[in-house]
C-alpha cells in the first residue's frame, strides 16, 4: 500500500483554538483509495523546520501533501521552501499570472504586485487547474519517485486534490 504524509503549514495552526480539519479530511479520502497516511505534521512559518519536514517526508513516503503557506504575503513560505527542499527552482508561470490578474479584473480591481508571487511554481511541476474560487498556487512535483503536492489551506482547494491527483498516486510515479 502506498504511504502518504501530510504537512500543514502556518503558525496560526499551532494555536490552541485552531484545528487542522484539512488533514483529517485528506486522511479519510486517501485511506479510502488505498493510500495509508503514516504521519501528519504541523509546521509554523519557519523556513528551516519546514524544509527539514519536507525533505524527511519525501524520503519516507510516496505521497507528500502540504497545505497552506501559498498566499501573497511574506510569511507564505511554502513555495520557496518546497522548491529548495526538492532541489528545484521557482519559475514564473505566465498562464497562472494571467489567470490571477483576470480574477482581480473580474471584480473591477487591479492585482496588487505582491500577488504575482502566487504565480511562481516549482520547475517541472504541473499546475493544477482548480477553479473553485479565487485561485492561488496549486502544483504537484516529483522527485526520486515521490509526489509532492502543495495546496492552499482552503478546504475547497484541498478537496479538489482527490479528484485531480489521487488516481495517479495509486500507480508508480515517474521520476
Amino acid at each position: 500500500m502506498p504511504t502518504a504524509e501530510i504537512i500543514a503549514i502556518g503558525s496560526e495552526l499551532l494555536a490552541p483554538d485552531r484545528t487542522d480539519t484539512n488533514s483529517l479530511w485528506l486522511t479519510e479520502k486517501l485511506n479510502q483509495i488505498g493510500i495509508e497516511v503514516k504521519l501528519k505534521t504541523i509546521v509554523g512559518d519557519d523556513d528551516a523546520r519546514l524544509e527539514e519536514a519536507i525533505k524527511d517526508a519525501v524520503r519516507r513516503s510516496r505521497v507528500v501533501i502540504t497545505t497552506g503557506g501559498l498566499g501573497p504575503t511574506e510569511d507564505d513560505i511554502t513555495r520557496k521552501v518546497a522548491a529548495r527542499a526538492l532541489g528545484r527552482r521557482l519559475l514564473l508561470d505566465e498562464d497562472v499570472l494571467a489567470w490571477i490578474r483576470g480574477r482581480f479584473e473580474s471584480f473591477g480591481r487591479t492585482m496588487p504586485e505582491r500577488n504575482s508571487r502566487q504565480a511562481m511554481v516549482i520547475d517541472g511541476s504541473e499546475v493544477l487547474e482548480i477553479r473553485t474560487g479565487p485561485r492561488r498556487d496549486f502544483f504537484s512535483s516529483t522527485k526520486k519517485r515521490r509526489w509532492c503536492s502543495c495546496l492552499d489551506h482552503r478546504a475547497r482547494c484541498v478537496r479538489c486534490l482527490i479528484d485531480w491527483c489521487c488516481p495517479s498516486w495509486r500507480r508508480k510515479p515517474e521520476t
